[in-house]
């Protein structure tokens, strides 16, 4: 009878250990950041784990100082940046770190910085499932000095179970060998802007493209915002807002779905635009990438106006 009590008890003691290593805040920050993450992955291939176990360390759960009062959630320094930077003790007194606008842009950063810097480049080498050689990568090629850096992150991320939000496939985007930049492909059969660039997205259906700097896909046979929306790990509702469509609005295939925001203006160089036949308001707004208040703004126009054959609109 003493045998099954003592299982009893190490199991519970077991659990409740477990339990204790799961910090609250680390909970929620992953709560909070895992889409975003997993977003990363879908565009640069950079497992959502260690995304995820980075950010966890390097903000100390967003609760770091310069998380909180720079949106910087990985530590990276002003080398190279030209924008906004706020200054704090590292390995030297008062090193600049780069400051965003929202953590948004610290995760997209994050992710151009390693994609970009070449000493990275044997990371994508990497079965996007793998966080330990990741993580050993990471350490290898100088990311950080703490000699412990990579082992911190395994455990990070096998405390709290962050690789079950890894992509299962060993797809990788494809890269130019020499300058290791991610290959810009055309989808079939649609027609577009020679100012919309973009990324291969090897995980799903939908190849995530830049128009006007702003991030979308084009809806194929079959889509829906709903199954657009679960693909990219982002809300239905956020998703119909940033395409400023209401929820009885259905998608048609070759529509551009943004994933952000789109702009106030359109991208340099497109100072106007001369409406064609069959345009609207909308469908321009889509193809450029701009608000559709912002047109109505910019060119003073009455909301409840339509886009006039030969109308010469502002566009910046």
């Amino acid at each position: 009878m003493k045998k099954p009590f003592l299982l009893i008890t190490i199991i519970c003691c077991t659990s409740i250990t477990f339990a204790q290593k799961q910090n609250l805040s680390y909970l929620d920050y992953i709560a909070k950041y895992h889409q975003i993450a997993e977003i990363q992955q879908h565009e640069y291939g950079i497992p959502a784990s260690i995304t995820l176990a980075q950010g966890l360390l390097e903000s100390g759960a967003g609760q770091s100082r310069l998380a909180i009062e720079a949106n910087n959630h990985f530590g990276i320094k002003c080398h190279g940046w030209t924008g906004e930077g706020i200054y704090a003790d590292d390995d030297l007194k008062n090193e600049c770190f780069r400051k965003y606008k929202s953590a948004d842009d610290s995760y997209e950063d994050h992710s151009a910085f390693l994609v970009n810097g070449k000493r990275y480049a044997s990371l994508f080498t990497l079965n996007p499932t793998d966080y330990e050689s990741w993580a050993h990568g990471l350490k290898k090629a100088g990311y950080a000095t703490d000699p412990t850096y990579a082992f911190k992150l395994i455990s990070i991320i096998e405390d709290y179970e962050l690789h079950k939000f890894d992509i299962k496939k060993d797809a990788q985007p494809q890269r130019d060998p020499k300058t290791n930049e991610i290959i810009y492909k055309k989808p079939k059969n649609v027609d577009f802007q020679e100012f919309s660039m973009g990324v291969i997205n090897p995980y799903g259906e939908h190849e995530i493209l830049k128009n006007n700097g702003v991030k979308f896909v084009f809806a194929i046979k079959g889509d829906s915002y709903g199954s657009i929306a679960d693909e990219l790990r982002i809300s239905e509702n956020k998703l119909r807002q940033y395409n400023e469509v209401d929820e009885k609005t259905p998608l048609v295939a070759g529509q551009r779905v943004y994933i952000k925001p789109k702009n106030k203006k359109a991208a340099k160089g497109i100072d106007t635009y001369t409406v064609r036949r069959g345009d609207s308001m909308y469908s321009i707004s889509q193809e450029f990438g701009v608000k559709v208040q912002s047109l109505y703004d910019m060119n003073k126009m009455p909301y409840n106006e339509g886009a006039t054959e030969g109308k010469v609109l502002k566009m910046r």
